[in-house]
This record gives C-alpha cells, sequence and structure tokens, in this order.
C-alpha cells in the first residue's frame, strides 16, 4: 500500500502558526538547526533533540495539513528549526529553508515559472505507509495494542466459555476445534479466547475496576447448535483450555502511530501494575493506570510519574507524614478501557514502582 504524501510550494502548505512561543516552551540549547530523519528515529527520539520535554512537541511542529496523517515523516526528511517572531517552529525542510517555511506560514508561498510570473506547484511522493517512522517504540507495546483488554469481572463472568474440546481432549490449540457454551455465537462469527488474570482494584477507592482477560487465542464459529457452538481455532498463544472465555472480536482499528499530547481535566491517578514484571520497571516497561475513557483519558495522552514520598514519622509532633513526591518519569497512553489504561514509560530517572503517582504535566515539567 502506498502513501501519497503531498509536498506542495503552496500557501497552504503548512498549518497556521501555533500561539506557542520560545518563551512558553523549553526549546534545547543544544536543538539541532537541521536534522535528517534516520532509520530507526522514532518521533519522542526526535522531539527530545528539541525539547526539554518531548510531549511538548505539538505546540512546535508545523504540519503539512495536505496529507491525511500530517504527522508523519520519513527515514530521509530533513527537518529545519525556525525562529519567527518569537516562536520557535520545526518544519520540513523542501530545500528553501526558513525562508520558504515563513513564507508558507504568512501565505506568500509561490514558484517562478520564468517568465517574471509566480505559479503554485505541488509535488507528490510516494511511500510505503510502513516506512514513516514511528512515535514509540512498537516492538515493545506490539503484544497490548489488540490481544489482552480489560473487562467487568461479571461481563467476563458471563462470556460463552470452552466447555470441551474435540474428542475430548482437555487442551487443544491451533487447528483444533473446541466446543463452547453461551449466549450470541453465531455461524461465521470470530471469537477470542480470553483466560482471566489480574483483578484490578482502585488503590486509593477500593473500586473494582476490571479484571485482566489474557489473550490465548482465537478461532470462527463454524457450527452453531441450541448455546453449543463449534470453535474452530485458527490462532493459538498458548493451550486452550475447559473454562476459558470467548469475546467476540473487536472491530476497532489499531493505530501504530501515537502523538503525546496533554490530558484535559484528567485526575492525578496512580499505577497499578506493571506488566511482564514483579512490581518494578523502568524504561519502555509497559503500565497500568486507574485512570481510562470515562475519566477522560484518550490515546496519546502524556503523563508525569511521580515515586511517592516516604511515610516517617514527626518524633516532635508525634504523628505520621508522607514526604513530598519526586518526578522519575514520563509515560504515554496507548490503549485505554472503561476504568483502566496502557501506557509505556518514556522516560525514566529511577526504577517506577506500582504505586508511584502519575499527572498531566504542566508547564516546566
Amino acid at each position: 500500500m502506498k502513501k501519497l504524501v503531498l509536498i506542495a510550494l503552496v500557501s497552504t502548505v503548512f498549518a497556521a502558526p501555533l500561539q506557542a512561543d520560545t518563551k512558553s516552551v523549553d526549546v534545547k540549547a543544544s536543538a539541532p538547526e537541521r536534522y535528517t530523519v534516520k532509520k530507526g528515529d522514532t518521533l519522542w527520539d526526535i522531539a527530545n533533540r528539541y525539547l526539554q520535554d518531548a510531549w511538548r512537541w505539538p505546540e512546535i511542529w508545523q504540519a503539512n495539513q495536505q496529507i491525511r496523517n500530517p504527522h508523519l515523516i520519513f527515514p530521509g526528511d530533513k527537518l529545519v528549526l525556525c525562529h519567527i517572531e518569537e516562536r520557535s517552529v520545526v518544519a520540513l525542510d523542501n530545500g528553501g529553508g526558513c525562508a520558504e517555511v515563513i513564507a508558507n506560514m504568512t501565505n506568500r508561498a509561490s514558484v517562478s515559472s520564468g517568465d517574471g510570473t509566480s505559479r503554485l506547484q505541488p509535488q507528490i511522493r510516494s511511500e510505503e505507509l510502513s516506512v514513516a517512522i514511528p512515535a514509540i517504540p512498537l516492538q515493545s507495546i506490539r503484544a497490548y495494542l489488540s490481544d489482552s483488554r480489560i473487562v467487568d469481572e461479571a461481563e467476563f463472568a458471563k462470556a460463552p466459555y470452552v466447555v470441551a474440546g474435540a474428542a475430548n481432549r482437555v487442551i487443544t490449540g491451533q487447528g483444533d476445534t473446541v466446543y463452547a457454551r453461551g449466549k450470541g455465537m453465531e455461524l461465521g462469527n470470530s471469537f477470542g479466547v480470553y483466560r482471566k488474570g489480574v483483578r484490578y482494584t482502585d488503590p486509593e477507592t477500593k473500586e473494582p475496576l476490571g479484571v485482566e482477560a489474557e489473550d490465548i487465542g482465537s478461532g470462527n464459529i463454524t457450527a452453531v447448535q441450541d448455546d453449543i457452538a463449534n470453535l474452530e481455532l485458527t490462532r493459538t498463544t498458548q493451550e486452550v483450555r475447559i473454562e476459558d472465555r470467548l469475546f467476540a472480536s473487536e472491530g476497532r482499528s489499531v493505530t501504530p502511530i501515537f502523538f503525546p499530547s496533554n490530558p484535559v481535566n484528567v485526575k492525578p491517578g496512580r499505577i497499578i501494575r506493571i506488566l511482564n514484571s514483579l512490581g518494578s520497571g523502568g524504561l519502555n516497561s509497559v503500565i497500568v493506570l486507574n485512570r481510562g475513557d470515562r475519566d477522560g483519558v484518550k490515546q496519546g495522552n502524556t503523563f508525569a510519574v511521580y515515586q511517592r514520598g516516604s511515610v516517617v514519622r514527626d518524633r516532635i509532633k508525634d504523628d505520621i507524614v508522607r514526604m513530598p513526591s519526586e518526578r522519575t518519569g514520563l509515560a504515554m497512553v496507548f490503549r485505554s478501557f472503561d476504568k483502566v489504561s496502557y501506557a509505556i514509560i518514556l522516560r525514566a530517572a529511577t526504577v517506577v514502582n506500582i504505586g508511584d503517582e502519575v499527572r498531566p504535566p504542566v508547564s516546566g515539567d
């Protein structure tokens, strides 16, 4: 599949100037005036080259609004940092440098035709979609983008379940058929197979937040009689067992492109689990937060991570006090559910632990 990227030397190539200036956006003193995108780069890496805090990247990024996804950039693209009326702007350099960027931003872009007149001259570049550089290291989150999910415990309990394997097998795998019992199974439908995992509870309110439905495999319904169905397994990550649950395959699109953004009106939360860990993690670890869709969390939201202060006894006043929390990192949400969300650690100054706080970043963070 090809991606047509319109690089037009026209007045509307770049989005309208953003209302951010060099005083409010902490551009690094070491930020390069020019940078050529390399294979293996991520948008997060590039943002870190320019800003003290990469989550504020959209404040200085001038996107090409002519294309479907204006944030896509590719290896070989040349970026230029321009300072325009106390604003810092990063844009694709199409050969004209900052002068061209300024002209485009002020609706003065044109190309001489050689006869004293000016005309607009768009160009087309064809790129493979897979070539576009990702925002974050996808290998760290790929398994969590579409497979496992978090559901209400009551919903998990009433889901159809594996009642037996073909030929009375106790465990089955890819290519085998299992028998499932429950409601809502129709011929030809696709279902995922899940096993009950960790139960999540809010550490402060003690509210049940859901249960981790661990991905075991998937298959298609090939026969139905009353409330019993045949499920032909087309994919398995481990052996399918009796009592594993079935959920209809999600009709959601999974995007590999993420852009950091500041959460709006989202309350501070806590890290309630670090996946594939006994309780601590670091850079690129996947964490679970006790904030989700109902709290206003969206894909791409970025949170500052704080290590909770220790609890000590004040011997003068004879009471217990907690020391101030200290910022230790940054995390970005890549998938959200009703009450919880998955995030990846993008920056870690020290070990990240279960119970650490997460807060929307503020200016200067």
